[in-house]
C-alpha cells in the first residue's frame, strides 16, 4: 500500500550545491566499493564484521571524516564516522555490514561472494540486504565531503555489526549508549529506493497445547497434541486471517499472521502429549502487541474447549513491539521525497514490512525512515542481487536528501 505527498509539501532542492555534490559521486568507484564489500564475507552467525568495517572507514577517513569503532563484542564493531559541524542539526545514515549465511552453495548460479557482474546487477549474498545501503551511504558521504559545500549541521555515517541476529550488538547498543545523538536517522534497507516511513511491528507467540499420552494403538486413552494444535490452526485460517487482512492503513501492507514453525510427538507410535508453534504475527500502526497476544490466545482456547484432557498455553515471542511511524510531512521524509523528486524517482510513501534496525532509533524518539536499493524479495536467497542503477539513484539521493537536512541554506 502506498500513500501519496503532493509536489509543494517536499523539500526543493535547486541551488548549485546538488550539482556539486552530484558531480562527486564516482560510478565506477561506487560500484567497485560494493564489490568489495561483497567479496567479505561478514557472516552472522558468527558475525565477524571487523575487515568489512574497516573497509568501509578508509574512504571516509581519506575523505576528511573522523572515524571511531564502537562495540561490545571484539569481532563486531560498528563504526561511526561523522563529518561536519556538531552544532547544527545531526543527521545519521544507519545500515547494516553482516550478512545471513549462504545456505547450500549449489543453488547458487553465482559465487555468493564473487560480487560477479553481469547484466546490470552486482550478485552475491549481502549484495542488496545490505551492502548496496552501506555502500550508497558511506560513498554519499564522501562526495558531500569531496564536494567542498558548506554545511549548517552534521552528518553520520554508523555502518553496524549484528541487524541479521537481534541488533544487541549493533544498532541496540549505538542508541542505547548514546553514541549517536541525532535529529534525523536514514536506515538504508532494500525499499526500492521508495521512501518508507516506518515499519511493521510485531507480536510472535509460541502456542503450545499440552495433551496426555498413550499406546499409538490405544489413541482413546490419551489426549492428542498434535490433533488439539490442528483445531487450532484452522480456526486461526477461517477466523484471524481473514480479520487481520481487513486492518489495513495507507502506507502498510495489511496486518498478518503466520504459523511458520511446529514442534510435537516423540515416536510414531506414541499419542503426543505435546506439540508447539510458532505465530509470526506482523502489525501496522494502530494495534496494540499486548491485544493481539490476548487475540490469539481466546482463539486457542475456544478451539480445544471441547477437547477431553487439552489445553493450552500462549507465550510471547523475546521482543515484542508495535510498528513505528513518522509523521509524512516531517522535513525528514520531505527531504527524502525532494530527492527522489529531483531524481525522478518514485514519490510515493510506503511502510516496510520487514523488521530493521529503524526500531531502535524510532523507540528512542529520533525521527526515522528506511530507504535503500534493491528488492526486499530478493534478500535471503540464492542469486542475491542488485541492480548497479538502483544502486547509483540511492547513492546520489542519500547525498541530496543530507543537502537538504545539514546543508546550508540559501
Amino acid at each position: 500500500m502506498s500513500g501519496h505527498t503532493s509536489a509543494d509539501e517536499r523539500v526543493e532542492i535547486r541551488d548549485e550545491n546538488a550539482s556539486r555534490v552530484l558531480a562527486a559521486i564516482n560510478p565506477e568507484e561506487t560500484v567497485e566499493f560494493l564489490r568489495g564489500l561483497v567479496r567479505i564475507p561478514s557472516v552472522n552467525p558468527e558475525g565477524d564484521v571487523r575487515d568489512a568495517i574497516a573497509y568501509c572507514m578508509e574512504p571516509l577517513e581519506a575523505a576528511g571524516f573522523a572515524c571511531r569503532t564502537v562495540g561490545i563484542e571484539e569481532t563486531k564493531p560498528n563504526l561511526v564516522a561523522e563529518f561536519g559541524h556538531a552544532d547544527g542539526p545531526t543527521l545519521c545514515f544507519n545500515a547494516h555490514v553482516d550478512v545471513v549465511p549462504t545456505g547450500a552453495e549449489s543453488a547458487w548460479t553465482h559465487p555468493p561472494f564473487a560480487a560477479d557482474l553481469a547484466d546490470g546487477r552486482v550478485y552475491g549474498r549481502g549484495a542488496g540486504d545490505d551492502k548496496a545501503s552501506v555502500t550508497a551511504q558511506v560513498m554519499a558521504g564522501v562526495a558531500l565531503a569531496r564536494s567542498g559545500v558548506k554545511l549548517r549541521g552534521r552528518l553520520v555515517v554508523n555502518e553496524v555489526a549484528d541487524e541479521e541476529t537481534s541488533g544487541v550488538a549493533g544498532a541496540k547498543f549505538i542508541v542505547e549508549s548514546g553514541q549517536v545523538r541525532p535529529d534525523f536517522v536514514i536506515v538504508g534497507e532494500q525499499t526500492l529506493n521508495r521512501v518508507c516511513v516506518g515499519e511493521k511491528g510485531t507480536a510472535g507467540v509460541t502456542i503450545t497445547t499440552i495433551g496426555r499420552t498413550a499406546h499409538g494403538a490405544l489413541p482413546w486413552e490419551g489426549a492428542n497434541a498434535i490433533e488439539a494444535m490442528g483445531r487450532i490452526i484452522a480456526v486461526l485460517q477461517d477466523e484471524l486471517w481473514p480479520r487481520l487482512e481487513a486492518r489495513t492503513h495507507a502506507f502498510f501492507h495489511h496486518s498478518s499472521g503466520s504459523v511458520n514453525m511446529v514442534e510435537g510427538g516423540v515416536k510414531n507410535n506414541v499419542v503426543p502429549d505435546r506439540c508447539s508453534v510458532y505465530v509470526d504475527r506482523r502489525l501496522v500502526p494502530g494495534e496494540d502487541p499486548t491485544e493481539t497476544q490476548a487475540e490469539v490466545e481466546e482463539i486457542a482456547r475456544r478451539a480445544i474447549s471441547g477437547m477431553s484432557g487439552a489445553r493450552v498455553e500462549v507465550q510471547p515471542a523475546p521482543e515484542v513491539r508495535p510498528a513505528t511511524m513518522s509523521e509524512p510531512n516531517s522535513p525528514l521524509v520531505r527531504a527524502m521525497l525532494g530527492a527522489n523528486q529531483y531524481l525522478g524517482l518514485n514519490t510515493d510513501l510506503t511502510g516496510f514490512s520487514m523488521a530493521s534496525d529503524g526500531r531502535f532509533f524510532a523507540a528512542a524518539g529520533y525521527p526515522t525512515i528506511i530507504y535503500g536499493p534493491g528488492d526486499p524479495r530478493l534478500a535471503h536467497v540464492p542469486d542475491e542481487w542488485v541492480g548497479v542503477d538502483e544502486l547509483l539513484e540511492a547513492t546520489r539521493a542519500y547525498a541530496l536528501a543530507a543537502l537538504a537536512l545539514i546543508g546550508e541554506q540559501a
